[in-house]
């Protein structure tokens, strides 16, 4: 992804266009999913004054506008990409790494509708276990 690119995605989600936000942008699309402190370290070398507090703010304006999604690991920091279809995650307990995965959960949702009276609107689903890589 271009800078180009990432100028166009943030101007269609009414976000304004800045340096640090594009940084954002071009990091998340490459490594896919990471955290705050991660995104920091790797904008420092692209923006030695850039602060912790102004990664934090620029992320929390691109949640509200549904441009990246918060995926909350259990005991572990949240991590962040880009908004995508929806999808699981599958996250190693050994390494960390997080992969994608796509799960019909229509059926789950219906089941638990039609049992507790309850609208179910978003499904967020993180499975952990150890990845393939970790196993050998």
């Amino acid at each position: 992804m271009n800078m180009l690119d990432s100028s166009i995605l943030l101007k269609e989600y009414n976000l304004k266009v800045t340096p640090q936000r594009v940084a954002i942008v071009e990091e998340l699309y490459k490594n896919g999913h990471m955290n705050v402190d991660d995104l920091y370290k790797n904008l420092l070398k692209k923006f030695p004054s850039i602060s912790l507090a102004t990664i934090y703010k620029n992320v929390n304006a691109m949640v509200e506008k549904i441009f990246l999604n918060e995926v909350k690991i259990p005991e572990a920091k949240s991590v962040y990409e880009l908004i995508k279809e929806n999808h699981s995650h599958l996250v190693c307990s050994l390494c960390g790494g997080i992969e994608d995965v796509v799960l019909d959960t229509s059926v789950l949702e219906a089941a638990l509708s039609s049992q507790s009276n309850f609208k179910v609107e978003n499904t967020d689903v993180v499975f952990s276990g150890v990845c393939s890589h970790c196993q050998k």
